[in-house]
């Protein structure tokens, strides 16, 4: 064999050393990411149960690759997220989201289903109220169309105060018939968290058209109509409500627990 022909080898055999790597790598990857969705499927199939859904919740195992989770039985973030969720006859398009930190179960009995003895170190859920329940409630008591819920930025707590995370600051806003006339409503207040309820105190309220014959009596009826008391149910795993926020469109409210069964704590 002359040194041409071991030139031209020795690229063509490394060539081939990288295309076997990236193959067995690729095919670990396929598995690590398999295993994951079988394991998404199995918690899916619990908390729609759990929740009593009527279809399986968003599940995302977190962090990679799965197998080493799995190995070691400690699996750091499980993110379940469902929607179009109803509590009683108030409320039917709740947003319901859980973070699962550190669920310890082995990969056998995950992918089996078997959740008993299964912990978690922590879990942090959230319930979401959209505008669009909120103005089925309000239309209880006066006709509203188009209901806009947005913080209310207006005032800043005191400098070096902290804010109380079971109050916020609030802006609704929609349309309403007065006299024949379509008028748009813009309200400020506070919502709080209340014992696990949500509670909405209007203070100011404000109309496009300040002409309006009664007034006074218009932004009465308003100011009653909007200060509702909204009961979200309980959080995902029981969690204890401790904070209340207002983002575009809807009130979140939030909580954590500690150290709890997965097979415990439903809704």
């Amino acid at each position: 064999m002359t040194a041409t022909e071991t030139k031209r080898r020795r690229p063509t055999r490394g060539r081939k050393l990288i295309i076997a790597a990236l193959v067995i790598g690729g095919l670990l990857v396929a598995a690590d990411f398999g295993l994951a969705a079988a394991g998404e499927y199995q918690v899916a199939q619990k908390m729609r149960e759990k929740f009593k859904l009527s279809e399986d919740p968003s599940v995302r195992i977190n962090g990679f690759p799965f197998i080493t989770q799995a190995v070691g039985g400690d699996y750091r973030d499980i993110e379940i997220s469902a929607s179009g969720v109803p509590v009683q006859d108030q409320l039917r398009d709740l947003e319901i989201h859980a973070n699962l930190y550190h669920v310890r179960i082995g990969l056998s009995d995950l992918l089996a289903g078997n959740t008993r003895g299964a912990k978690i170190d922590q879990v942090k859920g959230s319930v979401k109220i959209k505008a669009t329940d909120l103005n089925r409630l309000v239309n209880q008591v006066t006709p509203f169309t188009d209901m806009a819920i947005e913080p209310d930025t207006r005032t800043e707590p005191p400098a070096g105060q902290e804010p109380d995370p079971t109050v916020a600051a609030v802006k609704l806003s929609g349309n309403t018939k007065v006299a024949g006339r379509t008028v748009r409503i813009s309200a400020y207040g506070s919502v709080s968290l209340v014992n696990g309820q949500v509670m909405i105190a209007m203070n100011d309220v404000e109309v496009d058209d300040l002409a309006l014959d009664g007034l006074d009596a218009v932004l009465g009826v308003v100011r009653e109509a909007l200060s509702v008391t909204i009961d979200p149910g309980e959080l995902p795993f029981t969690v204890t409500p401790t904070a209340v926020k207002v983002e575009s469109g809807a009130f979140t409210v939030e909580g954590a627990i500690n150290d709890i069964p997965l097979d415990e704590g439903g809704n």
